[in-house]
């Protein structure tokens, strides 16, 4: 931000004004990272000769409220929707409407002044504040060859009957739309089926981690890539469908995620999916995938010493298909939304008995290894020891693993079978299980301790003694200080180094983080 926006604009000598706009910040992944960009635009105030002001909406998330507090008054200026003149809004609304419907009609061919102002009033009255409601419903009539059935069908009332509030008849809309997608030629047998997919595939957008593109989606949850396209072919009006089939699937807001999620909100049980059972199809799903690709040397490397950063991203992306990428990354969120209950010898047990050296050797190749050791701690809260004891005491030696072989497999994933195998301790439930997979070139394995010690992980980095280490006050982040003048702040799960705090003229022997972690 520093080096390219700040430092170029501070160089233009000619007085200029720009306005910089960032649409739905609340759907930006991460309250940290959304929280860093309020503070980043902030600094835009310190640029003498450009006048540069940022434009954010946002829906009114508690940390992204928090980021904004710490903005001086002088320097932002709030804008809350809900506390707006009901007759302002309803302005702006009828002329987005008319603005919409008009290049709608010049495409269709409509009389010129087409729809009226009458009928732009009654959608305005049916939209109930919600903006997010008149796009939908533009989307919507656009869509198709009827646009004035359509059109009529939302102006006279018919699609939100007996509803209440803006919400009600946004829920309505989405109803409506999701309703005319079905064809009236169906038998009974076929309209099951054809709902059973839908749900299956709108549930899955709506679950993922992140969005995936046709071809990708189709791969993860089997259903042939025509049947989707076939599927999604009238629901543009909720569904960002790009022509490109690799580019990714998108939801145009997520309200329609929160809609399709509710047993209250979506009142046809046709369309409602049941969230919890959305993520343990998609974790099925990707256990599934990842159980008929994953294999030893995923990139045909050979080289056991072949460093990651030396590959071309391109091999690896050909190598690793993104639904195979996206299975890897996410599969144990999937497990842990869905709220399963895990056994000995289940789906999640035998994958990882089979494949935990080949997926941990993936993530290696992603650059998500740390990623894949916080999976881990994520798998290992959600079991029982009393239930699954076998289960819980792989995954728990998979967490001693991956930290102890997380340096040399994030240079060199083929080190998974190597160094991090070989050298785990005899007695390792992880090494006992993959003993085959030791190389065969090394005739004499190397003496090692029967059991792992106490010691999780070394922290390397400073130059000279330890002064002082704290917790932060949710024990994610670790601060050491140092007789180096140095401190540094660590992930306290997986040992990573995430920044260096330089500046001190002296050595540094006392570090606190502030009560609540954020000041």
């Amino acid at each position: 931000w520093q080096y390219l926006v700040l430092e170029p604009l501070s160089k233009l000598e000619e007085l200029a004004t720009f306005i910089l706009i960032v649409d739905a910040l609340d759907e930006c992944e991460g309250s940290d990272d959304a929280q860093l960009i309020v503070q980043l635009l902030a600094m835009c105030g310190s640029l003498k000769h450009v006048r540069l002001r940022a434009f954010l909406t946002s829906r009114p998330e508690v940390h992204i409220q928090y980021g904004l507090d710490r903005v001086p008054d002088a320097k932002r200026r709030g804008f809350v929707l809900h506390r707006v003149s009901p007759s302002t809004i309803n302005h702006d609304i009828g002329v987005f409407l008319k603005y919409k419907l008009d290049l709608i009609g010049r495409e269709d061919g409509a009389d010129p002044g087409w729809p009226g102002a009458e009928v732009i009033q009654s959608l305005v009255q049916s939209a109930s504040g919600l903006f997010i409601w008149a796009a939908t419903a533009c989307r919507f009539i656009s869509e198709g060859l009827f646009a004035e059935s359509r059109l009529q069908m939302l102006a006279d009332g018919s699609d939100h009957e007996g509803t209440n509030g803006p919400e009600g008849h946004l829920n309505q809309l989405y109803l409506t739309i999701l309703q005319k997608s079905v064809q009236n030629s169906y038998t009974a047998t076929e309209l099951a089926r054809y709902h059973g997919l839908l749900r299956r595939i709108l549930g899955s957008i709506a679950a993922l981690s992140s969005p995936l593109s046709v071809l990708s989606l189709s791969a993860l949850i089997l259903i042939p890539e025509q049947r989707v396209n076939r599927m999604l072919k009238w629901l543009h009006a909720i569904l960002d469908v790009p022509k490109g089939q690799d580019q990714p699937l998108r939801l145009h807001h997520p309200s329609f995620r929160d809609f399709l999620f509710s047993k209250d909100r979506c009142a046809d049980e046709k369309f409602y999916v049941d969230e919890k059972q959305a993520h343990a199809t998609l974790a099925s799903n990707c256990i599934e995938l990842m159980s008929s690709r994953l294999k030893q040397d995923m990139c045909g490397m050979k080289a056991p010493g072949t460093l990651a950063a030396k590959v071309e991203k391109d091999r690896i992306a050909q190598c690793i298909r993104p639904e195979l990428q996206y299975a890897c990354v996410n599969w144990i969120q999937h497990v842990a939304k869905a709220g399963i209950q895990l056994r000995d010898s289940d789906q999640v047990h035998v994958f990882l008995k089979e494949h935990f050296l080949h997926w941990f050797e993936v993530l290696g190749w992603l650059g998500k290894v740390s990623e894949g050791i916080h999976a881990i701690s994520l798998l290992e809260s959600v079991l029982s020891d009393e239930d699954s004891p076998q289960l819980h005491a792989f995954v728990h030696d998979m967490k001693r693993f991956a930290l102890y072989g997380r340096a040399a497999v994030e240079q060199a994933p083929l080190q998974v079978y190597y160094s991090t195998l070989m050298f785990t301790p005899t007695n390792s439930v992880v090494k006992q299980r993959f003993a085959n997979d030791l190389p065969a070139c090394i005739k004499r394995s190397p003496q090692v301790e029967r059991e792992w010690n106490a010691l999780l992980q070394t922290l390397e980095g400073h130059t000279s003694s330890v002064e002082a280490v704290v917790f932060s006050p949710d024990g994610k982040t670790a601060a050491s200080a140092s007789s180096d003048n140095i401190v540094k702040l660590w992930d306290a799960g997986t040992g990573v180094e995430q920044h260096t705090l330089v500046g001190h003229t002296g050595l540094v022997n006392a570090v606190v983080f502030s009560p609540d972690g954020k000041t």
